[in-house]
């Protein structure tokens, strides 16, 4: 896995030129789609048909994460739809190792979100079954919004039990990532970078994803 990865999240693309805007990110390491169903998360945005018609025409893989209720009964739909990687909110799922290893035999990466105030101690035995942790640097549900910093020490962690545990897992960020804040994200152990009005919101979304990529890679491990 690259030192970093940058994800655009189409939340803050033209929904109506979704397309054409896939197009403008082909450089990213993927596309992360937020789907939310207006329970889980107060934001509505969009479900399973939109996203495996993404899915056909994306020039680059799909990291899905889903904002939802009932996580257990749909993420190994998104699995099965043929997405590079799916995330769930482990506060969504009553089975969240059962759902990573579903996910994995669908043959997408089981991505686990984690909102702001959830901790992580609970779950690092859950690691290996993991091929990303997701930590939340916002609350869900809304772009646009400040990078919360009392996430740092969660990521710092998570690192470093990633690596007293030998396993391979990226940790993802997501929320209020700029070309600011991806330097102290990259620093705690983050190398996975989500990132909404900081690439759609700059003249050229190509040149933003290289800049955020090259500040994420010198501040990752540093």
């Amino acid at each position: 896995m690259p030192a970093c990865c940058i994800n655009p999240s189409i939340l803050s693309a033209d929904f109506v030129n979704l397309q054409s805007e896939l197009a403008r990110i082909a450089n990213a390491d993927a596309v992360h789609v937020d789907v939310m169903d207006n329970r889980f998360v107060p934001n509505l945005t969009i479900g399973l048909p939109v996203v495996q018609r993404i899915q056909e025409v994306s020039p680059i893989p799909l990291d899905a994460h889903l904002m939802i209720a009932e996580v257990d009964r749909w993420a190994p739909l998104y699995a099965g739809a043929g997405l590079a990687s799916v995330t769930f909110h482990v506060e969504a799922s009553d089975a969240p190792i059962k759902l990573a290893r579903e996910l994995r035999a669908r043959g997408a990466k089981a991505g686990m979100a984690l909102r702001p105030a959830t901790a992580v101690e609970p779950y690092l035995d859950m690691l290996p079954e993991l091929d990303m942790l997701l930590i939340m640097t916002v609350e869900p549900g809304f772009g646009g919004q400040a990078f919360l910093d009392v996430t740092l020490p969660k990521i710092r962690r998570a690192r470093a039990a990633i690596a007293g545990s030998g396993v391979n897992v990226a940790i993802q960020v997501d929320g209020g990532i700029t070309e600011e804040t991806i330097t102290r994200a990259a620093e705690a152990g983050a190398n996975v970078f989500v990132a909404g009005s900081a690439v759609y919101g700059r003249p050229s979304p190509e040149e933003a994803i290289e800049s955020l990529r090259t500040k994420g890679r010198l501040a990752f491990g540093r």
